[in-house]
């Protein structure tokens, strides 16, 4: 029986995806639930897996191909046993024949189930292929944990991780190879890269931005944390970071100015009373930006596990649509790439977004003293047109003494 592969339910206001890479070839035989196709949107890449065993017999839109939900990707046979692929020999053979074939196909995959060869023929997803060249390596010589012997994102970091960084090579076939290469190549957009694009640029057209600074004593807060970090994460099983602390004071001053945790909708402001925070995380296919979603319900250990959790599974690319939408305000860290200082971009249609930048000894007059502290810049960029100066200055200075002061935020003043 025929089954037609569509393209899923792709998230809320997103209709259109791209077909990033087939996963399989016509012909071949495929299991139940088994990744056929990569599709990219403009927040995620998800992958459509098989409605049942059997072959795929056609596959109707290639890569590269604009595709909208309910389209029909290709046809697959279920049933069907006579995949170039197929997992199993014919039912009429002698079981000591199946063995000895078995024996002789399992044999070359014990000895290198990771070589060159078999990664050479099989192509790269997107964010793999950009996360490859972006570090400069050589695709054939990572270990590949994927099915049928693909690569995936957490090979590529692993490698790097251990060491495998390719930096070239001092051999003339090395520098043979880099010579012939040419000196510009064009690559297409991906759809997170012009999604990420057209909204940074939408928001520079649409509102009146403008940024305040300020800078914060990292002290009592570096002081706290490593008296405690220890315990915390032997009670939680999370490590405590710096961005806990900054949720939760961006909160109490959310509380404190609340047109910086609203939007404008046409000529309406909306005012919000509840607090998603958004928190930007690189990822190698571009920014995205994860929800904490009701952060002000949440203790440190909570939002400090959600960040983890978003994190990871930003990088790997298995966020949901709905794990990006709604934010009522953000917070970038640049510190963690060395910024020190920047002018982040709100991310429409929030009001105001937070930047953290790298924690750098300065010397600083305390009490008529100069003193080395550990300091860090803030910056807040915020939409004009619904936040005055005055509110965006205080809402920074009141997030700046609720770090230099952390018990404020444990007691909730």
């Amino acid at each position: 029986m025929a089954t037609e592969i569509k393209v899923p339910t792709l998230g809320e206001s997103v209709s259109e995806a791209t077909v990033a890479q087939w996963l399989k070839s016509e012909g071949d035989a495929v299991a139940a639930d088994e990744p056929l196709v990569e599709l990219e949107t403009d927040k995620v890449t998800l992958e459509v897996n098989a409605p049942a065993a059997g072959v795929l017999r056609k596959i109707t839109v290639k890569t590269g191909e604009n595709v909208e939900v309910d389209a029909v990707l290709g046809m697959l046979e279920e049933g069907a046993t006579d995949g170039k692929k197929a997992d199993k020999p014919a039912a009429n053979e002698d079981n000591k024949a199946v063995k000895k074939e078995e024996t002789k196909a399992d044999a070359p995959k014990s000895e290198a189930p990771k070589t060159t060869s078999a990664n050479a023929d099989i192509p790269l997803s997107p964010a793999v292929r950009k996360m490859v060249d972006d570090n400069g390596l050589d695709a054939s010589k990572i270990p590949a944990s994927g099915k049928d012997g693909r690569i995936l994102k957490s090979d590529v970091q692993d490698f790097i991780d251990n060491g495998g960084k390719n930096k070239g090579s001092s051999s003339s076939g090395a520098v043979a190879h880099v010579s012939n290469e040419p000196r510009e190549e064009r690559v297409r957009m991906t759809r997170l890269r012009q999604s990420i694009a057209k909204r940074l640029k939408d928001a520079q057209n649409t509102a009146a931005l403008l940024t305040t600074f300020n800078e914060v004593d990292m002290t009592n807060v570096m002081e706290l944390r490593k008296e405690y970090k220890d315990s915390f994460e032997k009670r939680h099983g999370i490590k405590l970071g710096f961005m806990s602390f900054f949720v939760k004071a961006a909160i109490q001053a959310l509380k404190d100015f609340p047109a910086v945790n609203a939007e404008i909708d046409g000529e309406d402001i909306v005012y919000k009373n509840f607090y998603d925070i958004g928190v930007a995380v690189s990822t190698p296919t571009g920014l995205v930006v994860p929800v904490i979603r009701d952060a002000d319900q949440k203790n440190f250990a909570d939002i400090e596990g959600t960040i983890v959790d978003l994190g990871t599974r930003a990088r790997d690319g298995k966020l949901s649509m709905d794990e990006m939408m709604g934010g009522s305000f953000t917070i970038t860290n640049g510190g963690v790439f060395g910024s020190l200082l920047s002018t982040p971009i709100i991310n429409p249609p929030q009001s105001a977004i937070l930047g953290m930048h790298k924690i750098q000894e300065r010397p600083m007059a305390v009490n008529g003293e100069v003193k080395v502290r550990p300091m860090m810049y803030l910056a807040m960029s915020y939409d004009h047109r619904i936040i005055d100066g005055k509110e965006a200055v205080s809402f920074l200075v009141r997030v700046k003494d609720a770090i230099e002061d952390p018990q404020r935020l444990l007691l909730d003043i």
